[in-house]
């Protein structure tokens, strides 16, 4: 039996990041993982699907160019061209992980455990001191559409690897990966309709993001239905049918193709945790604020833990729990600042800080600034007007709280908000910043100039109703 200080199950972006560290802190480190190794994000998440959405934009934008007065004319799509460049890519990527993976021990094959400090993979036992469970997530079931496993689904895997696009195509879900990349095959000709049970896009998000790139998607002539109950799914001479609920009466969407975008779960199956005295639920593995399991040995980061499937996320919970693993100081997971993400969808999406929904659920004052893109001189001179810039504040001292942002390079912009909010920065920081002119980016002055007025306005009215009531006690 080969004994190690730490062994990390899963190879992807958490695994790799706990065992950097674990090796900076002096310990013997080793991967078990079934392949192909790399790890979601490089492999059929984030890396690919933006390669294949860049080729979407291209082609939106030519489509608006007679706007600017550019005369272009898209003539078709080399789908094969297009998955060739996705792929050398990514493996070019994959090579350069790998390559990094394999500078520790890697024992290929799945892993089950035998007990809290012993797992087997391919026949071979393994004894650890500790363990980290970094095994991401799977695509979730169908289980609640009935019939559809018998008609058949794409998963996004699949439509990663498509090498013809579908005709038509019907989007289950209304998430980020169900909105890239239905928002792609509809820019790609496939004629999209989605089917979302969500009163809006984006139901994880404000209403108003939400519902801003809901009609944004319709704007661009993808069909839209939401605030659905899917009822079945069937064949029709060759076609797939989804009978779905909407309005009080049943509606059928018929297409080439189903694309089942409602979620991922944790990936624990065949893990045997139960031996090694590990809880975990369909929503993930359970752990404490120290990324710990039950089992106080055995740690979980990144997808499987089921907090925020975000590639980010997994390196900063991979890196925090080999920390807490070997080291005295121990650290609670903050995720004030880690939980920033961005939707790549046109416009795009991006968060930082709290939401508005959950300060309202809180209980917690704020005042809020908002500006839409086409006021500002950048985004109209460029043809780039869609969406708007929202910041939310403490109303006693204007410390920024959150910002959300609909619109273009919102995946950029977002950053200097994640700034703000990591120095504590109030509004009137942000009126202080220069913001180059013309860019994008001054649209952040714009809402903090709102709530400025807000708070003297506010000052003035205290001060005035302060001046009264001293009067009339005099």
């Amino acid at each position: 039996m080969q004994e190690f200080d730490f062994i990390i199950v899963g190879a992807g972006s958490a695994g790799y990041a706990a065992a950097r560290t674990a090796r900076e802190l002096g310990k013997r480190v080793a991967f078990v993982d079934p392949g192909p190794l790399g790890g979601l994000c490089i492999l059929r998440g984030c890396m690919p699907s933006k390669t294949l959405l860049r080729s979407g934009e291209l082609a939106q934008l030519a489509r608006e160019a007679g706007e600017l007065g550019v005369q272009v004319r898209v003539e078709g799509y080399d789908w094969p061209r297009m998955v060739e460049r996705k792929r050398r890519i990514i493996e070019g990527f994959a090579d350069y992980r790998i390559e990094g993976i394999r500078d520790f021990p890697v024992f290929a094959g799945p892993a089950r455990f035998l007990s809290g400090h012993e797992i087997e993979v391919g026949g071979q036992r393994l004894h650890g001191q500790r363990f980290l469970i970094a095994t991401g997530s799977v695509v979730s079931g169908p289980e609640d559409v009935p019939g559809l496993a018998e008609v058949g689904y794409l998963t996004s895997d699949e439509v990663l690897e498509l090498e013809r696009p579908p005709k038509s195509v019907i989007v289950l879900g209304g998430g980020y990966v169900a909105a890239e990349l239905g928002q792609f095959m509809h820019r790609m000709g496939v004629a999209t309709t989605f089917i979302q049970r969500s009163p809006r896009l984006l139901s994880s998000e404000d209403h108003d993001l939400g519902d801003a790139l809901t009609g944004y998607f319709r704007e661009e002539g993808i069909t839209v239905h939401t605030g659905t109950t899917l009822e079945r799914a069937f064949l029709r001479e060759g076609r797939k049918v989804l009978a779905f609920r909407h309005e009080g009466r049943v509606v059928e969407a018929e297409a080439e193709e189903i694309f089942f975008a409602l979620g991922r779960s944790p990936n624990v199956a065949g893990l045997d945790l139960q031996r090694a005295g590990v809880t975990y639920d369909r929503y993930g593995v359970g752990i404490d604020a120290y990324l710990r399991t039950s089992n106080p040995d055995i740690f979980a980061a990144g997808d499987v833990a089921g907090r925020f499937q975000l590639v980010h996320v997994a390196i900063y919970e991979g890196e925090l729990a080999a920390r807490n693993a070997f080291s005295s100081e121990q650290r609670k997971a903050d995720y004030a600042l880690v939980d920033a993400h961005t939707v790549f969808t046109d416009p795009q999406v991006a968060v930082a800080g709290r939401r508005e929904r959950d300060l309202i659920a809180a209980g917690k004052p704020y005042l809020k600034g908002s500006y839409p893109f086409d006021d500002l001189g950048k985004a109209i001179s460029v043809g780039l007007t869609k969406g708007f810039v929202k910041m939310l504040a403490d109303p006693d001292d204007g410390r920024i709280l959150g910002v959300g942002i609909v619109g273009a390079e919102a995946s950029d912009l977002i950053h200097e908000s994640i700034a703000l909010l990591y120095f504590n920065a109030t509004v009137y920081d942000v009126m202080r910043m220069p913001h180059l002119h013309p860019t994008l980016a001054e649209i952040m002055t714009y809402p903090a100039e709102e709530i400025a007025a807000a708070l003297t306005a506010g000052r003035a009215a205290q001060a005035v109703a302060g001046a009264g009531a001293a009067g009339s006690v005099a």
